[in-house]
């Protein structure tokens, strides 16, 4: 049967696979990923992998770790943590990138471990940057990077595809970071949500690696799991412009050779003609003009030319992250900047994604262009993108960044305002006080609502949901849960809405103060409203964002029986269950409590209603009616069962040590 590109590259890193059977999406696979990688929460792995009986990695050429999140933090804890994931990655003979020398996932890119046709994970949800290389790049959880660690594998299960057609060609001054913002703001009733992305079509050539990856990055923020580009003439140099790299610094045993490259191209999955896909989303490039999102919301978009006109000031502007800090978004700023000053009243921040990208961007006179103009430089790292280090936003402020996130409370207080650009907007609205571009265009969106006409009449559904049917409960799964509705109205309530990022990176709390902490950033009175024993009911999207696994657990030890939502990201699915925790979907009662509680304005709002969620029968019963929802399979219910893939993975290595 014809495949897709994931599912051919899904199928090569399965094991255990029936004889014959060819993989498809909704498919439930064990898969050993070619690399896993982890960042500052390795210190937080560690004591997974070792609770679950693991005292030696599988494979040491398996994972990899590159600290990048909170690197400005010097204080004696912090210092220590890292010490210990240096000195756990010394004693298991793991791959180490220390503290500066880049963001993890531009660090796996520019070290070789992103091959494409290869299947590469990573305990962060920006691990979708893999796919500018072709690679099948995808975030997993905590608890499965140690059974990763522990036994080499763990479970997947393939999700639909959507195939992305670019055509037409960029207008000059038009970036890959506007490509991405415009297809997050035209496709942003969940089109993508949950789904593997595959980019093809005519258009893909006149974007660089660099763009590439941009756009790979984004397609998190765009709801998807997954996001690959194919391999082509560009891909080629790419790789072999790494592996002269390698050869010019002397590695022994470098990852990437023209001679392992040309191996590479003898042997690389590619989609049938005939493969199957869940949707075809068809977007003219010609018809992208600089944008900006926001505030505080990725999907809302609009035109440069259109928000110039507001005047929105600005207190501070960004150009680092994984998503935007690369020599191309250095040369793009510091043409836009040069012989300028940023303005009086404006701190402008700059951070490289790698220390290799710095030195060329110093090397090219880019740094220096913009620190000349009053950039602060800050080193290599993640830091304000994820509200660390110096610069985060104070209340009241107004951000511009050429981040990849602009959740409210992410970047510093829940009571600032962040906007998304690209790096020569931020740089330009640097200068200017206010959000502005280096030049204007004359469009005033015009193009952008082409673009959206063009798009919303070329979505095509060549696939529907498959059935679902009946499944039995196994022993020792509850039967039915009843509690009060609690309910959080707002869709894509995002990760750092649920669990803040002042408590995401401190591994002292206990379960009782990560269940205080839970929801405080989406709203301040949750903990005076919620209580033990509550079914919390959310939104669409819910738990969109970064794969902090403890908006998941967080809710949990709060005490709430479960969570249900219109819809997940799938990567907080697999946090919840991979912790033991239930959650399902049921639009049918999300929709009616937003009808019935319109009118409240309340993110938080006790129902005055009881439900009880009867497994058995997969529906839902309140206030004299029922709600279906789709049955929870045989993986999901052995998870709940088993405490979670934690104490599953224990239970395996005490059977086969």
């Amino acid at each position: 049967m014809p495949q897709t590109l994931v599912e051919k590259i899904a199928q090569r890193f399965a094991v255990g696979l029936p004889d014959g059977h060819t993989v498809h999406a909704g498919d439930f696979l064990t898969v050993r990923p070619a690399h896993v990688m982890t960042h500052d929460n390795t210190a937080a792995v560690i004591p997974k992998f070792v609770s679950m009986g693991a005292t030696r990695v599988a494979d040491p050429g398996q994972p990899v770790y590159a600290l990048d999140h909170d690197i400005q933090n010097k204080s004696e804890g912090n210092l220590a943590k890292y010490a210990e994931i240096e000195a756990f990655a010394r004693e298991q003979g793991v791959a180490f990138y220390p503290a500066g020398r880049g963001i993890s996932h531009q660090v796996m890119v520019e070290e070789g471990y992103v091959i494409p046709g290869t299947f590469v994970v990573g305990s962060d949800s920006h691990s979708n940057l893999y796919g500018a290389l072709g690679a099948l790049g995808t975030p997993v959880v905590r608890t499965d990077a140690a059974a990763i660690w522990a036994i080499g594998k763990t479970w997947w299960q393939v999700p639909d595809v959507v195939r992305v057609n670019l055509t037409g060609h960029r207008q000059p001054g038009v970036s890959g970071k506007d490509v991405i913002i415009a297809l997050v703001g035209v496709f942003n009733k969940d089109e993508v949500l949950n789904c593997c992305l595959e980019f093809t079509g005519p258009g893909v050539a006149c974007l660089s690696i660099e763009e590439r990856m941009t756009i790979s990055n984004m397609t998190t923020e765009w709801g998807a799991l997954a996001g690959l580009f194919p391999y082509d003439d560009a891909t080629r140099d790419f790789l072999l412009a790494r592996a002269d790299v390698f050869r010019a610094r002397g590695d022994t045993d470098p990852r990437l050779t023209p001679e392992r490259i040309a191996q590479i191209e003898l042997d690389l999955p590619a989609a049938d003609p005939d493969a199957v896909y869940a949707k075809k989303l068809d977007f003219d490039l010609s018809a992208v003009t600089p944008f900006v999102a926001g505030p505080n919301e990725v999907k809302t978009i609009t035109s440069l030319p259109d928000i110039e006109e507001k005047g929105v000031r600005i207190n501070k502007a960004f150009l680092m992250s994984c998503v935007n800090a690369r020599l191309e978004d250095f040369e793009a700023a510091a043409f836009v900047i040069k012989g300028q000053k940023v303005h009086d009243g404006v701190k402008f921040y700059i951070a490289a994604a790698s220390s290799e990208i710095e030195e060329q961007a110093k090397k090219r006179g880019y740094w220096e262009s913009l620190t000349d103009a009053g950039a602060i430089a800050l080193p290599s790292g993640c830091g304000a993108c994820s509200g660390l280090g110096v610069g985060p936003l104070d209340d009241g402020e107004v951000g511009i960044s050429a981040t990849n996130r602009n959740f409210k409370g992410r970047m510093g207080s829940r009571e600032s305002f962040v906007y998304l650009a690209s790096p020569a907007v931020v740089a330009a609205s640097a200068v200017a006080g206010k959000i502005a571009g280096p030049q204007r265009s004359s469009s005033s969106g015009a193009l952008l609502r082409e673009a959206m006409e063009k798009a919303s009449a070329t979505r095509v559904t060549e696939r529907s949901a498959a059935s679902v049917s009946e499944l039995s409960i196994l022993d020792g799964f509850p039967t039915s849960i009843e509690g009060d509705l609690l309910f959080a109205p707002k869709d894509n309530l995002n990760t750092d809405g649920i669990y803040g990022k002042e408590f995401t990176y401190r591994e002292d709390l206990t379960p009782q103060e990560m269940g205080d902490a839970a929801m405080l950033n989406y709203d301040p009175n949750f903990q005076t409203i919620a209580k033990d024993g509550d079914i919390l009911v959310g939104g669409y999207n819910f738990g969109s964002g970064s794969s902090r696994e403890q908006a998941a657990t967080a809710l949990k030890y709060r005490g709430l029986k479960m969570v249900i939502a219109g819809s997940y990201s799938q990567t907080y699915k697999r946090n919840a269950f991979n912790n033991g925790y239930i959650v399902i979907e049921c639009p049918g009662l999300v929709d009616e409590l937003k009808a019935a509680h319109a009118d409240d304005p309340a993110p938080t709002i006790r129902t005055s209603r009881r439900a009880r969620v009867d497994f058995t029968q997969a529906r839902i019963e309140s206030d004299g009616k029922t709600y279906p929802f789709a049955p929870l399979g045989e993986v999901a219910q052995e998870l709940i069962v088993g405490g979670g893939f934690e104490s599953v993975i224990k239970k395996q290595l005490a059977i086969n040590p």
